[in-house]
């Protein structure tokens, strides 16, 4: 049974590959402003996504989207705010959640949910 931290790592992991598969060029991984984090940054035609990765154990009582809470959700404006100032990017953002399962025997299921700030 592996433990929470290298549940998370294998869950992004898995999300970047899946980014990979799905047209995405991944630009940053674990990109920090301050206390903030951001686990990935990816561009696709033109839009630049900050996602977020929750890697739960299958069946775990809180859902990745639960998790994004109004604290979260600062947190990422102000990493996002950041980096966009840092880097100059002027086109069009969004922050998607990969909301990562993993089973007993390893295996991962993701679901992906696109521009969850709207």
């Amino acid at each position: 049974m592996i433990d929470r931290q290298q549940r998370g790592k294998e869950g992004e992991a898995f999300t970047v590959n899946w980014l990979r598969d799905n047209g995405f060029l991944i630009v940053e991984r674990n990109w920090r402003y301050g206390p903030y984090e951001i686990d990935i940054i990816a561009t696709r035609r033109g839009v630049l996504h900050f996602v977020e990765v929750k890697t739960r154990a299958l069946g775990s009582i809180e859902s990745a989207v639960e998790a994004i809470n109004t604290t979260k959700r600062t947190a990422l404006l102000h990493a996002m705010n950041g980096y966009m100032r840092r880097t100059r990017w002027a086109s069009d953002v969004q922050v998607d959640l990969a909301a990562v399962e993993a089973a007993m025997d390893g295996s991962f299921t993701m679901h992906y949910h696109q521009n969850i700030m709207g």
